[in-house]
């Protein structure tokens, strides 16, 4: 785990939310005026360490995979941001591409059913292969997608995970190279969406909700 002086709040951004509801209508509109929520997000991962960790995993993988070609796959959307930096950091050649697997809906929590929507276009047979995830939360769209890996027949199959959240894992996986370990939250930025929303962020946030009605402390839930 990193120092919690790594995760100071930072340029906090107000959304009124209805209560019962909690980020779900983040992006509605929509608002009472009695029971409000406030949904704030905070600084969890700055953008600089973001840059230190990514090009520490590259050194690893480099060194790993030093005298050969791994093929780096992707994970569609979220891994985009983290695929590009990850492979520039990494000092042996590489050959990329992509898989999309829906389990998400437009709420917090995983459907629990993984729908694969895109395969990889390389033949990965005989082929180290690194699969890179913006973040591993219950495994199950991870433990999926590695299956598919497998009856391919690769020479070896790695996972690179830029955060590993443990508190809703429902399988026994753990990334290969993990950037960041966090217990639980949701978050947002350098690829990680809610509702589509976020993504661009250079840094990584956590959100956070709290009623303002009746916390007079503001105490966030999460």
């Amino acid at each position: 785990m990193f120092p919690p002086t790594w995760a100071l709040p930072k340029n906090p951004l107000h959304n009124r939310v209805p209560p019962g509801e909690g980020l779900k209508s983040l992006f509605s509109g929509e608002g009472t005026a009695q029971g409000q929520f406030t949904v704030r997000k905070e600084v969890l991962f700055s953008r600089s360490l973001i840059e230190q960790r990514v090009r520490e995993l590259g050194a690893r993988i480099s060194k790993d995979y030093e005298g050969r070609e791994p093929i780096v796959v992707g994970i569609l959307n979220g891994a985009v941001f983290f695929l590009a930096d990850l492979v520039r950091a990494i000092r042996v050649p590489t050959r990329i591409d992509f898989v999309r697997a829906a389990s998400y809906g437009s709420g917090m929590s995983s459907s629990g059913t993984v729908k694969l929507t895109k395969d990889v276009e390389l033949s990965v047979e005989k082929q180290p292969v690194i699969l890179v995830e913006d973040i591993v939360d219950t495994g199950l769209t991870l433990q999926r997608i590695i299956e598919l890996m497998e009856r391919k027949g690769p020479e070896s199959i790695r996972v690179c995970a830029l955060i590993d959240k443990t508190e809703r894992r429902e399988v026994p996986i753990r990334p290969d190279y993990c950037g960041f370990s966090i217990e639980s939250g949701f978050v947002v930025g350098y690829g990680l969406d809610f509702n589509e929303q976020y993504r661009h962020l250079p840094d990584i946030y956590t959100l956070k909700e709290i009623d303002t009605v009746h916390s007079t402390r503001g105490k966030p839930r999460v």
